[in-house]
């Protein structure tokens, strides 16, 4: 009797063997299941700056419904283009003084003496122009915008391409006769304002380019890799006005 039941029968804790092994072979298998990835890496660009190294927030001459940019040099009579004319060149004189500008200041004292006769009837028309439409505040409404044209021209990140163009004006005006300088200022007025112009079409991309990248990244904050976790912040973009 005990040698049949060694032979023909099995204990119920030998059939557990198989099961066993598909269990052990499952807990094998889950524990080689990849990690999840990790979450994809954002990359920033930098920051659109301000060109020629100017400030941010800057106020710059606005583009009018016509699509001209309206300056201080916009819709001038002749007399006041020449006295224009004639301060962006003394704002050169003063401002272009290193070496490689010499010829800058040497072309504006050519110029005084060259076109006084039509520099003082310039002066004497917008005296009375201005006399004429202000009265007693006359004086005092020309001087404020001489000074807006003296400071339209005087724009720090613009000194550079500013005095080049100088040094050309200085070469065109040598073919410039006396008593022609009235037909010439309008053109050489445009192109000693093309320097500040170029700028502010800069400027108005670099704000265009500003606000893309604050409405696509103003909200990310970039945490450094030894932290622990990285963190989302919503940040509140800076608005850039005109």
């Amino acid at each position: 009797m005990t040698r049949s039941i060694a032979k023909g029968y099995s204990p119920s804790f030998l059939k557990l063997g198989p099961a066993v092994a598909v269990i052990s072979l499952l807990a094998a298998c889950a524990k080689q299941v990849p990690p999840p990835p990790p979450p994809p890496v954002v990359v920033i660009p930098p920051q659109p700056q301000p060109p020629m190294g100017a400030q941010e927030n800057m106020r710059i001459p606005e583009v009018g419904v016509d699509g001209t940019r309206k300056t201080v040099n916009s819709s001038v009579s002749s007399a006041q283009a020449v006295w224009n004319f004639r301060s962006a060149l003394n704002v050169a004189a003063l401002n272009c003084v290193e070496p490689e500008y010499a010829s800058v200041l040497e072309g504006y004292k050519s110029f005084l003496k060259v076109h006084d006769k039509t520099l003082d009837k310039a002066d004497a028309d917008l005296k009375k122009n201005f006399n004429g439409a202000f009265g007693k505040s006359g004086t005092r409404e020309r001087e404020t915008y001489q000074t807006q044209v003296y400071n339209f021209f005087s724009v720090p990140p613009v000194k550079a391409t500013f005095c080049r163009a100088a040094m050309q004006i200085a070469i065109d005006l040598q073919a410039v006769p006396a008593g022609q300088l009235e037909g010439y200022a309008p053109q050489g007025l445009a192109k000693i304002e093309a320097p500040f112009m170029d700028f502010f079409n800069a400027y108005d991309q670099y704000r265009a380019d500003l606000a893309a990248w604050q409405g696509k990244y103003g909200g990310i904050v970039v945490v450094a890799p030894q932290q622990a976790q990285a963190q989302r912040t919503t940040v509140t973009p800076q608005v850039v006005t005109p």
